[in-house]
């Protein structure tokens, strides 16, 4: 028995659209560029020559998530784009700055039948999220569906972003708020 289910979980690791540490077949590829670079380009819809994908990160659904020009997804962070047919991905543009432990999600969990456990609920629809050219997004930050950062703003450390936050901007807090204007666009 053991030797069976070995081999259909050499299988799935295999043909899996996610990347991630619990996917021993792929992860040690992230610990060389050459090796990073070929996975990842075969695995996320887009994946530019210079983006790094760091060991210890996570891609759920890689096919829906399209990584720019000089981007690093560093250790913890979870990229999870939603693999239902016809649903949303994750666009990260060029020249994004990203901590580690950044989380992103394009969906999320129903939750209001209170005679069902909320795993037997379902998901909602989702909706893309979009990091424009140049943001930074700080440590540890959660951004939910549907939310745009715009062009070279700035998340704080720890925040969770639930709305979309302008061009040229600084946000921070639970939930984000905008702090600062950079520059008027």
């Amino acid at each position: 028995m053991f030797l069976k289910e070995f081999i259909d979980r050499i299988k799935f690791w295999k043909s899996c659209d996610r990347i991630g540490p619990e996917i021993p077949y792929t992860h040690w590829r992230l610990y060389f560029k050459s090796t990073m670079l070929k996975l990842c380009k075969r695995k996320f819809k887009f994946f530019d020559d210079t983006a790094e994908f760091r060991p210890f990160s996570y891609a759920i659904c890689c096919s829906k998530i399209h990584i720019g020009k000089r981007v690093v997804i560093r250790p913890g962070s979870l990229l999870e784009a939603d693999p239902r047919e016809g649903e949303k991905g994750i666009t990260i543009e060029d020249d994004v700055l990203l901590g580690p432990g950044v989380h992103i999600f394009v969906s999320d969990h129903f939750f209001n039948n209170s005679e069902l456990s909320i795993f037997d609920q379902g998901h909602g629809t989702s909706e893309e999220v979009v990091i424009k050219k140049g943001a930074w997004i700080g440590a540890n930050v959660i951004i939910l569906k549907g939310v745009t950062i715009g062009r070279n703003s700035v998340v704080g450390a720890g925040s969770v972003v639930t709305k979309s936050i302008p061009d040229f901007t600084v946000a921070a807090g639970n939930p984000a708020r905008i702090l600062k204007i950079i520059k008027e666009s």
